[in-house]
């Protein structure tokens, strides 16, 4: 009986332990969040979903010039977008997000953008028509970026 108890004792003292380490944890930095001077984002798309993907763009643009955020307006500012004219995996659309400059501090998550300038309803359903373009499995690749040189200078 004495051995169940600190069995359960040691569980309890390990268990505890191990739910206060992850709360101390500190939380993983927002991958949409670029640190540095400029930032890169590859999206593969389905062949048959590109005409969705450019839709909800347009979109985005329209919403980047509507906010009253100036962040937003800094973020518009550097953002622009390119259609690889090489196929992605599996015959997936490549599109390059480039942003440059960066816009310090600033959240560079679609879904988050749509939401919170056209609304809960618009904006969740157009992310859910955003998302709904990835290839499968959705893969992609955020680069962060800080500059080097400025060749042209």
């Amino acid at each position: 009986m004495l051995r169940r108890i600190v069995v359960g004792l040691a569980v309890g003292v390990l268990s505890a332990t191990t739910v206060f380490a992850q709360a101390a944890a500190p939380p993983a930095p927002n991958p949409f969040i670029f640190p540095g001077d400029g930032g890169v984002i590859l999206n593969f798309v389905k062949a048959d979903k590109t005409a969705d993907f450019e839709m909800v763009l347009g979109k985005l643009k329209e919403a980047l010039a509507k906010s009253e955020k100036p962040e937003r307006k800094a973020q518009a500012a550097g953002w622009r977008y390119f259609k690889a004219s090489e196929p992605g995996p599996s015959g997936a659309v490549i599109y390059v997000f480039v942003l440059d400059p960066v816009a310090k501090g600033a959240e560079y998550s679609v879904g988050n953008i749509l939401v919170e300038v056209l609304g809960a309803t618009e904006g969740q359903a157009l992310y859910k028509t955003y998302s709904e373009s990835y290839a499968n499995p959705a893969i992609g690749a955020l680069l962060h970026l800080t500059k080097v040189a400025d060749l042209g200078k």
